[in-house]
């Protein structure tokens, strides 16, 4: 174990097993790439513009939730997990640059051969995404799986983890099969899996992963009691007992219409708790110092609450556009503001990590070296999170009024996440320019 004050804003990164974290390309080059996805989207929404948001089922609209859903969620979740599991669970990925690199470019490639497969209707697109997606989340999911089996941890993280990656399978295996009835002419569209993809994919592997990431870097990173011990070990394994119960009613004949709600409400009475712990966890912690990362855990889980009632008002037929709204508040208000959060914390730690080692190995053991905060300095971070929060209401008043506020809002939505690269992008030649300088 290495034990270490890093000098970055008193995060004391105790009983890590930080001798093991993998090169610093492995997780750089998912979290570098993420951000360009969004902004391909909003790129996608500005051209097409009210056209976009007019239905859920219009093809620029299920092209923009997948560059953002598998360009930068899974593609920063999955650069995320191959660095934590050497870290925080002592099980480092094999190979780990041969690894992430061919996870990367086939991710890459079939979230951008699905995007324009959707946005031309070519069925051949469909088929080499189905096959590049298929197998960079095959590779991830049996290279997670073989490292959470050998992992030295008991931690309640290491099952939830778990049961996000079986999420992820399920996700994966739904999405297959619905792009299959896009690219192929003997296989029916079954668009009544739609649902199951999205709730399977949000608050099945991203809710999942989230909470058992949450178990270990809120109470670490925002300096706060640890989550309780009931809420740590069974929590997640609750929730995804909701998520199988809700999805084999949803298939079986509407007489069975109380297992979905019964399901749904365990599922929205899960996620409404884990939302309101982490904030009152927050409002009690140690140092109430101002943390841009803190902020976006606060956006995260609001959006998570209103998301939640949300899903039951649209549930009753009391919304209008009520998918939409869920949608957004669930991918955009919930899950990138957790990630971008995330982000924040992990980006200039990992490059204060491998700066200092990267000195240690020159020799140049008195060195002085930036802290996380001149790394990525908050001020900008600060910009960045304003104006990813303006973006949010823009886009939920969007899905009300697309002809007025459909481009607007894609424009603030480009800003914020080019914003985002940007910041990470100078992390990054921070880190460089100290290199050089050894």
């Amino acid at each position: 174990m290495c034990y270490c004050k890093c000098g970055h804003g008193g995060m004391n990164a105790t009983a890590l097993s930080l001798e093991q974290t993998p090169p610093l390309s492995v997780p750089l080059r998912f979290f570098l790439t993420a951000p360009l996805f969004v902004m391909a989207a909003a790129g996608v929404l500005l051209w097409y513009g009210p056209v976009a948001l007019s239905s859920r089922w219009m093809s620029p609209l299920l092209a923009v939730t997948h560059l953002v859903t598998l360009g930068f969620l899974a593609m920063i979740m999955v650069g995320a997990v191959q660095q934590l599991l050497p870290i925080l669970m002592a099980s480092p990925v094999p190979r780990p640059r041969l690894t992430s690199t061919m996870i990367h470019l086939l991710l890459t490639t079939g979230t951008l051969l699905l995007g324009a497969g959707m946005l031309t209707g070519r069925p051949g697109l469909f088929i080499v995404a189905m096959v590049t997606l298929g197998l960079g989340l095959l590779i991830f999911i049996a290279v997670v799986a073989y490292c959470l089996v050998r992992a030295r941890s008991s931690h309640a993280t290491v099952s939830a983890m778990a049961l996000a990656i079986i999420s992820l399978l399920v996700t994966a295996g739904i999405g297959l099969v619905l792009a299959g009835g896009y690219g192929l002419a003997s296989l029916q569209l079954p668009r009544y899996l739609t649902d199951l993809h999205l709730i399977w994919g949000m608050l099945g592997w991203v809710g999942l992963l989230v909470i058992g990431v949450a178990y270990q870097v809120v109470p670490m990173f925002q300096l706060t009691s640890n989550y309780p011990a009931v809420v740590m070990r069974w929590l997640p394994r609750l929730l995804f007992a909701a998520l199988l119960l809700w999805s084999a009613a949803l298939l079986l004949p509407d007489s069975y219409y109380w297992l979905v709600l019964l399901g749904g409400g365990g599922l929205g009475a899960g996620y409404i708790g884990f939302a309101m712990i982490t904030l009152l966890l927050q409002q009690r912690r140690r140092r109430r110092v101002s943390d841009v990362s803190t902020d976006f855990w606060r956006l995260a889980l609001v959006s998570l609450l209103l998301a939640m009632l949300v899903w039951g008002a649209d549930g009753f037929s009391l919304l209008q556009q009520g998918e939409l709204l869920l949608g957004i508040l669930l991918i955009m208000g919930f899950a990138m503001s957790v990630v971008s959060g995330m982000l924040y914390k992990i980006v200039p730690f990992l490059l204060w990590l491998h700066l200092n080692n990267h000195l240690q190995v020159a020799g140049r053991w008195g060195a002085k070296i930036p802290n996380m905060k001149q790394i990525l300095p908050q001020q900008r971070s600060r910009w960045q999170f304003w104006s990813q929060l303006a973006a949010l209401p823009m886009m939920l008043a969007a899905a009300q009024w697309p002809e007025l506020l459909t481009r607007p809002a894609a424009v603030c939505l480009l800003f914020a996440f080019a914003l985002l690269w940007w910041n990470l992008l100078d992390g990054v030649r921070t880190y460089l320019r100290y290199v050089r300088s050894a």
